[in-house]
């Protein structure tokens, strides 16, 4: 799994909607596509695309399957992202150092 994997699975919005659904509790197929506007089948592919790409995990339960949120199904993303965040904050200090350098102390006020 990829940070693009789960920027595709999360392009979709009903995809979007399943997690925020999951997040809550985790669901079966039927829970998930009563609260959806596509048909349980669709929900159920949507799962499969949210599944591959590490987002949700899916347990046996009897004959049903209840799906839940991994939690570590964003890091690949979160440490993507967090590159750029870190290229930005150290930017800004390079920019920072580079302004205050050999810029005069700060005045004090007199008592």
């Amino acid at each position: 799994m990829t940070y693009t994997d789960v920027l595709t699975a999360l392009a979709d919005p009903t995809r979007r909607n399943i997690l925020e659904s999951l997040r809550a509790a985790p669901r079966t197929v039927g829970e998930l596509a009563a609260h959806q506007p596509v048909s349980r089948p669709a929900v159920s592919q949507h799962l499969k695309v949210l599944e591959r790409a590490s987002l949700v995990r899916v347990e046996p339960r009897g004959n049903r399957r209840v799906y839940s949120v991994r939690r570590d199904g964003l890091d690949e993303l979160r440490r993507y992202l967090e590159s750029f965040w870190s290229d930005v904050l150290n930017a800004y200090s390079a920019e920072i150092a580079r302004r205050t350098k050999g810029a005069p102390a700060p005045l004090r006020r007199k008592k």
